[in-house]
């Protein structure tokens, strides 16, 4: 534990005083004028007094044990969610004294974190022990370790305070906001998923998985019978499918520069990583395996598709701390990858920001991956791209500003046009509606059975 103490603003005023008293004293002797002498015998003896006091004050402060503390930090926290991080105070004091705390996150909890009620001052009464809280927003996916929580006392005097740092080793890691439904706080997800613009399109034909066989129901269509069965058991039996429910997505993720852009509070890369998570919990619950593949230097990561609800767990796991490059996408190399890793056909989700220069070598490793599964594009297109449209063209910078961002906005729409001709399928969104694009496509792909 390290201490330091400095003076009180009542010891500064103090001290102030006596300068004030000597100064007119230096005054008085100079002049000739006034007790000087039983004036300059109350100068020493104030002096005298104030320094014992001080000094007994300071004394005691120092020898003063610190307070144990102790942090309640959730284990994980929601990226952009405020939490509520409690502290413990536990001491053996004899009298009361002033505290004033302030809880140090990583690197100062400014860089990664905005907190509410924070300094706090509280008095802790003698044998009492206390808690206090406050509030914690992570602006910032990760690991991270609290190391110490900073306390400042005052002496009984209120002459000196001691600046303390109390170590309180703790560890959080931040998830994506998708994190909220882990933990089960989302529980009508149906309704949810309605209320964010998800809607499931009516099925077209019967499914592709045989599920069992059952007496023939009014309503049901003629092609369901089996004719073997009905003539076995001389009464009408019908087949019963349901959704095929063996099917492997991948999500394919861009870790490169473009996915830095931010759109309000989050990144193009958490709004990402939201989407895919969102799709990922979706297609669970319908019974698929679910999987993930980064690409960019240093951030390559794969999850191989696995059913189950566990799977959630591991891919939470296995992207909350990545973080985006200053290098650009290889979609050449990441699509080589995913080609020798995953074998079976599956739906391959590529999120990432299209450009124009992107062409050639897009289209080709594209059309090489199609080969072997079917592969859905999602281009995220930045917010103020849409809001320099709607922009009233007045002055001569305006114009400039609204041909260039039509121009690239016509190169973008050309490339997905080629895709597009070339039978991949490509999702024009901004980032904050990428979650419910996703799902729509999927489900309406699922019922129809053309996965």
């Amino acid at each position: 534990m390290k201490q330091m103490l400095k003076p009180s603003t009542r010891l500064l005023w103090w001290l102030a005083i006596l300068v004030g008293f000597a100064v007119l004293l230096g005054v008085l002797q100079s002049l000739g004028r006034g007790p000087t002498a039983r004036l300059d015998d109350l100068f020493w003896a104030l002096l005298c007094v104030i320094g014992g006091l001080a000094a007994l004050d300071a004394f005691w402060l120092w020898r003063l044990a610190s307070p144990r503390l102790r942090r309640h930090l959730p284990g994980s926290l929601a990226l952009g969610r405020w939490s509520e991080v409690r502290i413990e105070i536990e001491h053996d004091w004899r009298r009361s004294v002033p505290l004033t705390l302030f809880d140090h996150g990583p690197e100062g909890l400014g860089n990664r974190f905005e907190v509410e009620q924070l300094p706090q001052e509280i008095l802790l009464r003698k044998y009492r022990n206390a808690q206090w809280a406050y509030r914690l927003r992570p602006t910032r996916r990760g690991h991270f370790i609290f190391e110490r929580i900073e306390i400042q006392l005052g002496s009984p005097l209120r002459l000196w305070l001691s600046r303390r740092y109390v170590a309180a080793p703790d560890t959080a890691r931040v998830y994506p906001d998708f994190a909220r439904l882990h933990n089960g706080q989302l529980l009508a997800v149906d309704n949810w998923l309605s209320q964010i613009g998800v809607r499931q399109r009516q099925r077209r034909g019967l499914g592709l998985e045989f599920n069992q066989l059952r007496e023939f129901r009014e309503g049901d269509s003629l092609r369901q019978i089996d004719w073997k069965a009905t003539a076995r058991q001389r009464s009408p039996i019908a087949r019963e499918y349901q959704d095929e429910r063996d099917q492997q997505i991948v999500f394919l993720l861009d870790c490169g520069r473009r996915m830095r852009s931010q759109d309000g509070d989050l990144t193009h890369f958490d709004h990402a990583l939201n989407a895919c998570l969102l799709l990922g919990y979706v297609a669970l619950r319908q019974g698929d395996a679910v999987g993930v593949s980064t690409f960019a230097a240093d951030q390559n990561r794969h999850v191989s598709p696995v059913k189950g609800a566990a799977q959630l767990n591991l891919l939470l796991n296995k992207v909350y701390d990545l973080s985006t490059t200053q290098h650009p996408a290889d979609y050449s190399g990441a699509i080589r990858q995913l080609l020798v890793r995953q074998k079976r056909r599956a739906l391959v989700v590529l999120i990432t920001n299209l450009r124009d220069e992107d062409d050639e070598d897009l289209i080709g490793a594209v059309k090489q991956l199609s080969r072997h599964h079917r592969v859905l594009i999602a281009s995220l297109r930045e917010e103020v791209l849409d809001e320099q449209r709607r922009i009233p063209v007045q002055t001569w910078q305006q114009a400039l500003d609204y041909c260039g961002t039509v121009d690239f906005l016509n190169a973008r729409l050309a490339l997905h046009e080629r895709l597009i001709a070339h039978g991949i399928p490509v999702l024009d969104v901004r980032p904050k509606e990428l979650g419910p694009q996703l799902v729509s496509r999927y489900l309406s792909w699922k019922k129809a059975g053309t996965l």
